[in-house]
């Protein structure tokens, strides 16, 4: 029953509407509570001056209700505007409600004081006009703060909109790539009068375009799964260069489970077939290794081609081939500076691209 009763009310404060009217009230109940304690060291009749005090503090939740109103309407005036209307808005209030007091003071004690009736105005207006002012301050403060939070709610929608679109463009970008020049390929075997090999290739490549099709490309998915989705990739290519090609997987520990983004290997392995192994009359051999290292997912994708120079490494990941470039602007907008991407030529021979990312795991892949 409690716990019902907590869920609704938490229900309710979750709105604005209900958010002000717990404010407001919990500001006059306050200020209620404070006259009526105050009252016991001056007031000889409490009864008589308890309804008093409801009249006080029910003119004044109806006076700041109006202001509210007032207040809204300024809200979207130009700023000199809002600021003289407010100063207007809280005058009238605090002259309405000095004079309720007032009245209802001289009413129900009648004249106790033998100052001149000027300087017991200033004074009832003075305190009203303190108490509402600071009402009209709170009201503003917590109005800019809930505006700021909408601000920046939207600032960060707009940022999350613009990321995961630039995600999108780098990951869909991937398939005219790939598929220019596995067609390209095919079109060279046709040339070529191997129609039983591009034909062949043909159906190899509606197997791996399904299985791109079949996955989200804003979703990550498991190493293990990926490698799947590479080994289709190199069953189109092994077409291609028959026993030239080799391919080495090897996964270890609990890296098969580690989530990467989608199709993150495949340009990898692309170029080192394009630059590395095509480039050999004998053909190479691939080697994609993972492994998980201080909740890190480190990977390496390597041939042992002819390897590249120091000017080549250098442009590689920024104006060196889509793919590469692609990977590499991938990574750094899921990640940041929590990734790491690293070319280098390897001791027997060959390129090695090392990857280094966060180790997450997920449900899915």
């Amino acid at each position: 029953m409690i716990h019902n009763a907590l869920q609704w009310l938490s229900e309710k404060l979750a709105s604005p509407h209900w958010q002000y009217w717990a404010l407001q009230l919990s500001g006059w109940g306050g200020y209620t509570l404070l006259i009526f304690v105050g009252s016991f060291f001056w007031v000889d009749n409490h009864w008589l001056h308890s309804g008093y005090i409801c009249v006080a503090t029910t003119s004044g939740v109806v006076l700041s209700e109006m202001m509210r109103r007032c207040f809204r309407g300024l809200w979207d005036k130009p700023a000199a505007a809002r600021l003289f209307g407010t100063l207007g808005v809280v005058i009238l209030a605090a002259v309405i409600w000095a004079a309720i007091k007032f009245g209802g003071s001289l009413w129900l004690y009648g004249k106790r004081s033998d100052e001149p009736p000027v300087v017991l105005a200033v004074y009832w207006f003075s305190y009203s006009f303190l108490l509402l002012m600071t009402w009209a301050a709170l009201y503003y403060g917590i109005k800019y703060y809930q505006a700021s939070l909408t601000q920046q709610g939207k600032a960060l929608r707009a940022a999350s909109m613009a990321h995961q679109a630039k995600l999108k463009m780098l990951r869909y970008q991937l398939n005219p790539h790939f598929l220019f020049n596995t067609l390209n390929a095919i079109s060279t075997l046709v040339l070529d009068n191997q129609g039983r090999t591009a034909n062949d290739m043909i159906s190899r490549l509606s197997q791996f375009l399904r299985h791109s099709l079949d996955n989200d490309p804003m979703q990550k998915v498991s190493l293990a799964r990926e490698a799947e989705a590479l080994m289709l990739y190199l069953d189109i290519e092994k077409v291609r260069f028959a026993d030239r090609l080799g391919v080495n997987l090897d996964l270890q520990g609990d890296s098969p489970r580690a989530l990467v983004p989608s199709l993150l290997l495949q340009p990898l392995v692309e170029n080192a077939i394009k630059y590395g192994i095509s480039q050999c009359e004998w053909g190479g051999e691939i080697t994609i290794k993972a492994r998980v290292f201080a909740g890190e997912l480190l990977m390496e994708v390597s041939d042992n081609g002819p390897g590249m120079s120091e000017g080549e490494l250098a442009s590689l990941g920024s104006g060196y081939g889509v793919g590469i470039r692609n990977t590499c602007e991938r990574l750094k907008a899921l990640y940041g500076d929590e990734q790491k991407v690293r070319f280098c030529n390897r001791e027997d021979g060959g390129l090695a691209v090392r990857i280094r990312i966060p180790y997450e795991t997920g449900i899915n892949g």
